[in-house]
């Protein structure tokens, strides 16, 4: 692989974009540290067989987080793949408003920022030396096929996320550009926003699948696989028997 190909990853202080950051640097990725938790990206981007750059960004902040997001592709010698892993979840059976505004700034404003700016770079520079023009990849979840009490925000911003790629991936039938767009689902991944539960993967397991995915050009993938049945079965089974069943 190009020694110079460079990915900037969105929420790259923990979890899933930390492992991620890890396994694509070890493939020989130039790295764009972005997150808000400044100092823990030093301590991560110092441990990185690649180069790497770190950029300060808070996405709820979108002004602020478009233009941190512009500074770091300035700095990097190049950029290939843009990874949008930054979100949050609450369990909120209060309907408590700090925390389903939060979970709205940070999965859907925040995610918007990012992916439209994401979008706008690969349209400007052309990659004329790869196969596409930029791959764009953003983590959804399999909670985005339904809406469970209690975390209603988290599900249905995670329903957005999926929407709004399916749409760009629509975009590009009718743009000059062609950027690949990667929708990423996963189930329960051990990370700080895990709620718990059966088939948990550790952050290096989903990193490594969503890895393979990026190569492949993938348009989807569920983290870990077998988490498809599960959205099939989400999908497939009545609403009102899924209200009985969560």
């Amino acid at each position: 692989m190009n020694q110079h190909r460079g990915a900037i990853i969105v929420g790259a202080s923990s979890g899933i974009g930390e492992a991620l950051a890890r396994r694509l640097a070890a493939d020989g990725y130039e790295i764009g540290l972005a997150a808000r938790r400044t100092e823990r990206m030093r301590r991560i981007g110092m441990e990185l067989p690649t180069k790497a750059y770190v950029a300060t960004i808070d996405v709820t902040d979108t002004e602020d987080a478009r233009e941190g997001f512009f500074e770091l592709t300035d700095a990097m010698s190049s950029v290939d793949v843009v990874v949008i892993s930054s979100g949050v979840a609450h369990v909120n059976h209060d309907l408590e408003w700090d925390s389903e505004r939060e979970t709205v700034d940070v999965n859907v404003r925040g995610f918007t920022a990012i992916a439209t700016a994401a979008m706008r770079y690969f349209e400007r520079h052309p990659d004329h030396a790869s196969e596409t023009d930029g791959h764009l990849v953003g983590i959804s979840s399999v909670a985005a096929h339904f809406g469970t009490g209690g975390v209603q925000a988290y599900n249905a911003s995670k329903a957005y996320v999926s929407t709004y790629l399916e749409g760009l991936r629509s975009r590009q039938a009718d743009s000059d550009a062609d950027v690949t767009i990667t929708t990423i689902e996963p189930g329960f991944v051990d990370t700080d926003l895990s709620l718990g539960g059966f088939w948990e993967s550790a952050p290096e397991t989903a990193a490594d699948q969503i890895a393979r995915a990026i190569y492949a050009k993938r348009n989807h993938a569920y983290v870990t696989r077998r988490w498809r049945l599960i959205a099939w079965f989400l999908d497939l089974v009545p609403k009102g028997l899924l209200r009985r069943l969560f």
